[in-house]
């Protein structure tokens, strides 16, 4: 982009205050340099008329499944990127149920050179912590860490032997690491096609019980308690899950965070209808009660951050039978905008909570430092219309993929412009 970017009569939003009056915010050479009343326009300046647009800072989501190496006729590096820009997002972490597994630093090497060839913005991968995802032999987890690889995680699947994920948290806690868990157990999981409870009954598929996530809950975090080590739980889905995780919380002898997904926020088992693939995910979708308990999760803090658990799957994938087809749902293009219609437009919470959980903590967490609109700040924010709408047919959304129940529906909200630096990564 030009040197300087201003943007004009613009309400600004952060992660710890109530959105700010209307400024202007001059950018010059990738450095947010003012944020004034009435800014003159620097000679040369690209100009953007902000009235009635929120700026906040740049969306960082840390679980998203990119599918390479191994399967990229679902996604790759270079489609999610670019579904990320268009959903708000300039950071991303990847899981590592890829093929081969992300479980040794020669694939962490190729998966980051390929990120640095093709995508426009910061990609960070996690490893896993078992050989291949078995669960039977502790990855190479050293060689991992000494390229950046900070969470370590066989996403898709849990460790199903404690001893095993004992001794990996003994070991690589000591360098700094964390550990992010998929809980489940497998056993009693079933077929985890979808919650188990009426829906299941009428529709004559056995279910998964909401306790085989949670029992994996609580043994995570003793584990991570008797070993000192961080523990992270990914994508809870149920109200005795985050009730779990609150406890530890409070009894404040154990580090554990958590991240809640907005399908495990605005969908339930009865939005499967008539046997719907597109509300087929792992966790499934559990109750209207559940719903209501996750999002007072969210915004009393239980839950440190908001992450999609982007999952893309081809059409024809989706299009077998409920039992047959994968679990997953897409995210990146969808979330921001989602989140704003669904809850913020309604009043559920404000902006400066979804800041802090989709932007600011996702960031602290891998270790890196939030991006507020401030003077002397780096310039990574977007644009929001929340006037305009979006609409999400297969033609706007990035990603190869389109298992979303969002798919040509229209929403509240606009993302208008995305800025990393001295780039202008989309602008509408």
């Amino acid at each position: 982009m030009s040197d300087s970017l201003l943007i004009r009569q613009v309400r600004v939003v952060a992660e710890d205050s109530p959105l700010s009056a209307e400024v202007d915010v001059l950018v010059e050479g990738g450095v947010i340099r003012s944020v004034a009343v009435d800014l003159p326009v620097p000679e040369g300046a690209k100009v953007v008329e902000g009235r009635g647009r929120l700026l906040m800072p740049a969306m960082f989501d840390a679980h998203v499944h990119f599918r390479e190496p191994g399967f990229e006729a679902k996604e790759d590096i270079a489609s999610g990127t670019e579904a990320a820009i268009n959903g708000g997002i300039t950071g991303v972490v990847m899981m590592p149920n890829t093929s081969p597994a992300i479980d040794s630093a020669t694939v962490v090497k190729a998966v980051l050179d390929k990120a640095k060839a093709v995508a426009r913005i910061p990609v960070y991968t996690s490893g896993c912590i078992t050989k291949g995802r078995g669960g039977k032999e502790l990855a190479a987890i050293d060689g991992m860490r000494a390229l950046g690889v900070r969470m370590l995680t066989d996403d898709g699947d849990g460790v199903g032997d404690p001893a095993v994920l004992y001794r990996a948290m003994q070991y690589a806690g000591e360098f700094g690491m964390f550990f992010a868990s998929h809980c489940e157990v497998h056993e009693l999981a079933g077929p985890r096609a979808l919650n188990e409870g009426p829906m299941s009954y009428r529709l004559g598929i056995k279910g998964s019980p909401a306790c085989a996530e949670e029992i994996m809950i609580d043994r995570d975090i003793r584990l991570a308690h008797a070993t000192g080590a961080h523990i992270h739980i990914q994508h809870v889905s149920s109200r005795l899950g985050m009730e779990t995780i609150r406890w530890w919380k409070e009894r404040g002898d154990v580090r554990v965070t958590a991240e809640v997904a907005p399908h495990h926020l605005m969908f339930r088992d009865e939005d499967i209808g008539n046997y719907d693939t597109h509300y087929k995910m792992n966790p499934p979708l559990r109750t209207a009660e559940d719903n209501v308990a996750l999002l007072e999760g969210l915004k009393s803090g239980v839950f440190d951050l908001l992450a999609t658990d982007h999952a893309p799957h081809t059409p024809f994938e989706k299009a077998q039978d409920f039992t047959s087809a994968p679990n997953g749902i897409t995210g990146l293009d969808t979330a921001l905008v989602s989140m704003f219609d669904r809850f913020i437009a309604r009043g559920e919470f404000g902006w400066d909570q979804l800041v802090k959980r989709y932007s600011a903590e996702p960031r602290r967490l891998m270790g890196l430092d939030p991006v507020p609109v401030v003077e002397g700040g780096f310039a990574e924010f977007l644009l929001f219309d929340p006037e305009a709408s979006t609409t999400f047919t297969a033609e706007f959304m990035k990603s190869k993929s389109r298992n979303t129940p969002f798919l040509d529906q229209t929403l509240r909200g606009r993302i208008d412009l995305v800025v990393r630096g001295v780039e202008i990564l989309l602008e509408r």
